[in-house]
């Protein structure tokens, strides 16, 4: 079905429920936490007129029974087979369905067996171009980002379409895309194959995107929020004397590099996510993630800590140095660290990305169903682990980093009696209430979780340290690009 002319447009837009949200371990509010910032971006490409509603299926159930003309689905590797089912329904019923996300990009031909349009890439600059041909009665089969990708004058997001109670953290807010650097064994590093890889929106349309947002809390989903130092300054110094708490990602070489982590801590930050990733260097060379070779982790942590952040570590394990101890000494150096959180993942090869083709290449893929491809199984033969050791391995470090006794140790790290306190709340509330979590997603009571939330990211002051100079006392020597191997190796 292809609406004609100007006639205002019925759409659906839906973000399919994720193969883990169906099994036994599903933990709700793991995937209660953001609303689905893609689609409520999309559609404020649309015109007043238009009728739209978004649905995510984590949070509410999927109705099969309406009739919308436009169909827009966001498929990710694991709710791939499931997005392929709606839209295979929904094309039987004369929609015209489009598909888009990461999974897309990386396989646009198994995909396009299941849709009328595809979007490859970003999808600021394929979404407009395709509802203008779509008004017009002549859209594509395929729509490809590749020059021309910009961030500067972007629509306001359609939050109205977004249920707020549905989420723990509904003041999420990406304003940079991409990352600057180019990890073999990341999938969104494909995703931005073919232009630019990394940009940022202009800070005064940043700025007034939060200040449109209620409350204290905020969470950057951006993969690198320290990644362009001139946007970052800028919009720090904007956030200053907001009030604003917020939680970021960024890498380990940003963190130790000039002040500009002091600056975000100064205008609210007081949680990051930091790719660790592997305490090996080869791991790290082989990986191509050159920006944590000769990093001092420990002096990463100090720094954070001096500065009242917690940290959300993660780890992956798998990668061709890991042998069987790598399990209890990352563990044990999250621990002794005072590392607040930690995701630990299984190294997953996704396709489109460097490390799918080198095993590949060498035979070692185990299985092709994306429905294992949730990091928390093991889809390839590991080099130097039996899988069954590789998984055994990885039920056992998260085990073992949030037993009561681990989450105590780690809080101890900390200088003051208020940010052990903070440490130990937050990562124990985090894993071991989820009978309280599902309760209030049940009862559509999440909002009462915000103001805790923003107590415990109230501000502290830990062990003070000169900033940017690295610790003299280490647990592990600094990982430097030449070394030997080393004995040792966002939001969980």
């Amino acid at each position: 079905m292809i609406a004609p002319g100007s006639r205002p447009l019925q759409v659906k837009f839906i973000l399919p429920a994720l193969k883990e949200a169906s099994d036994r371990q599903w933990r709700p509010i793991k995937y209660s936490l953001f609303p689905p910032l893609g689609l409520a971006t999309l559609a404020a490409y649309l015109t007043q007129d238009d009728h739209a509603v978004i649905v995510d299926e984590h949070v509410e159930p999927l109705r099969l029974d309406d009739a919308p003309e436009l169909v827009i689905i966001q498929v990710y590797i694991t709710n791939a087979y499931r997005a392929y089912r709606i839209a295979d329904h929904y094309r039987s019923l004369g929609a015209f369905v489009c598909l888009g996300g990461l999974h897309v990009t990386s396989l646009p031909e198994e995909a396009a067996v299941h849709a009328d349009a595809i979007f490859l890439g970003p999808g600021e600059q394929t979404f407009p171009s395709f509802l203008k041909d779509f008004r017009a009665g002549r859209p594509a089969r395929i729509y490809t980002s590749t020059t021309g990708r910009t961030l500067d004058r972007l629509p306001p997001i359609r939050r109205d379409l977004i249920r707020r109670a549905s989420y723990l953290v509904p003041n999420s807010i990406v304003v940079t895309r991409g990352c600057p650097q180019h990890c073999d064994f990341c999938y969104k590093d494909a995703f931005f194959q073919g232009g630019r890889g990394f940009y940022t929106q202009r800070v005064d349309d940043a700025l007034m995107e939060i200040e449109r947002l209620p409350g204290r809390h905020l969470y950057f989903l951006d993969d690198h929020l320290l990644g362009d130092r001139r946007f970052s300054e800028a919009l720090f110094e904007g956030m200053q004397g907001t009030r604003r708490v917020f939680q970021g990602a960024a890498t380990v070489d940003s963190i130790l590099r000039g002040d500009l982590i002091e600056r975000a801590a100064k205008a609210g930050l007081r949680s990051i996510f930091v790719g660790f990733e592997t305490l090996t260097p080869g791991n790290l060379r082989r990986s191509n993630k050159r920006q944590n070779l000769g990093r001092d982790y420990k002096a990463v942590a100090d720094r954070l800590h001096s500065l009242g952040i917690m940290i959300n570590g993660s780890f992956v394990f798998g990668m061709d140095d890991d042998g069987e101890d790598v399990f209890r000494r990352t563990v044990d150096w999250a621990v002794e660290q005072g590392i607040t959180t930690a995701t630990f993942h299984i190294q997953t090869p996704y396709p489109g990305t460097q490390l799918y083709a080198r095993m590949v290449r060498d035979g070692r893929m185990l299985t092709r169903d994306w429905n294992r491809f949730d990091t928390r199984q093991v889809v390839f033969q590991p080099c130097c682990l039996t899988p069954e050791a590789l998984k055994r391995g990885y039920d056992w470090a998260y085990g073992e980093f949030y037993r009561w006794g681990s989450i105590a140790k780690a809080s101890m790290h900390h200088g003051t009696l208020k940010h052990q306190a903070k440490h130990f709340f937050y990562a124990s509330g985090w894993k071991k209430f989820e009978a309280v979590w599902d309760l209030l997603i049940r009862t559509r009571q999440l909002a009462w979780a915000t103001p805790l939330l923003e107590g415990v990211l109230s501000r502290v002051t830990g062990r003070q340290q000169q900033p940017g100079k690295q610790s003299q006392s280490r647990l592990l020597p600094v990982i430097q690009p030449g070394a030997i191997e080393l004995e040792e190796k966002a939001l969980p």
